[in-house]
């Protein structure tokens, strides 16, 4: 008996197994809805069973479908493996992988990550969705992302957490801004200036608020903004100081800001690799991954000294 479907029909299946959505899905696999419908169609057809039950809210898969989609899983993921293997494709492979951050990690090490990973994978397509924590945690929870860099998710029960750095909270300033001129300050002495703050929707702003919850004269925001590039803007333009990570404040070179080191308390985040557990990564995004992690070591000691500015 001829087989009547093809990759592209597996792919599609894929995609709306894990998401669940056929919205999503066929965006996912950059196709219209109507043409993605017809492909999960043609599967079913082909394969004489139902796979999906629809409703007008949400797409479930059958019994069949689920026990075919782990089967699909597999499959895809040794054909995969397979070309990954033969000598001189890894410079030609075509694909996409989809990585989800918090926009502090972008510039201080992902960038150098994605330019190795590129060196090595010309034609793999890399899609970087820069977001707030709460929005990265959710776009690898529902599998929107194959994995996330984020300080939040380690104690998601369905979300695997890997460390790769410790940060310390730092205070932005101008270098004419009195506390320029310390080695460090205390979150007291913060609290006689202006203070500009993240929303309290932010992740980094419900960490700190349990940080301090039982801090005396801790600072009180008079501004406040969704983002911390823009709360730094504030800080550059002389409206006030704020607390940031250190990862988020530019180099040393830069001719307005300041960062100076937070104690009493030390407050810090941890940043790490997260993903779904128990699924694996597709061979592309799984090298993007290890390259991350390779990168720790060095990482570490680069924050280290960066707080110490």
């Amino acid at each position: 008996m001829a087989i009547n479907f093809d990759l592209n029909d597996l792919l599609a299946f894929r995609a709306v197994a894990e998401l669940n959505n056929f919205r999503r899905a066929a965006e996912s696999v950059h196709i219209s809805q109507p043409a993605f419908s017809r492909r999960i169609d043609k599967l079913e057809q082909a394969l004489g069973v139902r796979l999906l039950e629809r409703t007008t809210r949400r797409v479930s898969l059958t019994a069949v479908g689920r026990d075919f989609a782990r089967k699909v899983e597999q499959l895809l993921d040794d054909l995969d493996n397979t070309l990954l293997g033969i000598r001189g494709v890894a410079a030609t492979r075509m694909g996409e992988v989809t990585i989800a951050c918090v926009p502090s990690t972008v510039y201080y090490f992902l960038s150098q990550v994605i330019r190795r990973y590129h060196e090595s994978y010309p034609k793999i397509r890399v899609r970087i969705f820069d977001a707030s924590a709460n929005e990265v945690l959710a776009a690898v929870a529902r599998s929107e992302a194959d994995f996330g860099l984020n300080f939040m998710g380690s104690q998601e029960p369905d979300i695997e957490f890997k460390p790769l750095l410790e940060e310390r909270f730092v205070a932005a300033c101008r270098r004419d801004h009195p506390l320029a001129r310390k080695r460090k300050a205390t979150w007291s002495e913060l609290a006689q200036y202006d203070f500009i703050s993240v929303a309290k929707s932010s992740g980094n702003r419900l960490l700190l608020d349990q940080a301090l919850a039982h801090v005396s004269g801790r600072p009180q925001s008079i501004y406040e903004t969704q983002h911390v590039t823009t709360m730094l803007g504030l800080v550059e333009a002389g409206l006030g100081v704020a607390a940031v990570p250190s990862l988020a404040m530019p180099g040393t070179d830069h001719p307005l800001l300041v960062s100076v080191p937070l104690a009493d308390p030390v407050v810090t985040r941890r940043v790490g690799l997260i993903k779904r557990k128990g699924r694996a990564l597709s061979p592309s995004a799984q090298q993007l991954y290890d390259f991350l992690l390779e990168m720790k070591p060095a990482r570490k000691k680069a924050a280290r000294s960066r707080v110490g500015q």
